[in-house]
């Protein structure tokens, strides 16, 4: 018996924020990674650190795209978007969005609705 494979199209599926983010006066975006992963930890830890995040700084692009993602957004619409702010500096504009997107999405910054999500690790 043979399995069905189902197609899944990238630009249709739309990319929601999984974690907290601030923007600075420049408007560029800095992601907030939690240092812990587990509940307990998070909860009990993480209040009593210094620096309970780890800090990823977004450039003028993806803070764009970041922005742009807001859980109502289609990929191909953000696309759009993106061509229409930014021209050619963004060519081949579906390539590096579906690459900066499944970066975003392996390290658990943002997940696509829809789509199963990946429990973390307990």
């Amino acid at each position: 018996m043979k399995k069905e494979s189902r197609e899944i199209n990238l630009l249709e599926l739309v990319p929601v924020h999984n974690l907290r983010w601030e923007k600075n006066e420049e408007g560029l975006i800095t992601l907030l990674k939690p240092k812990y992963r587990h509940s307990l930890l998070r909860k009990h830890l993480l209040p009593r650190m210094k620096k309970p995040y780890y800090r990823v700084r977004l450039d003028a692009i993806g803070s764009y795209i970041w922005e742009s993602c807001d859980g109502k957004r289609k990929v191909r619409q953000v696309g759009e978007m993106l061509r229409d702010r930014f021209g050619e500096e963004v060519q081949p504009l579906y390539e590096r969005l579906s690459s900066f997107l499944h970066s975003l999405e392996k390290n658990d910054f943002i997940y696509f609705e829809g789509l199963p999500q990946k429990r973390p690790p307990n």
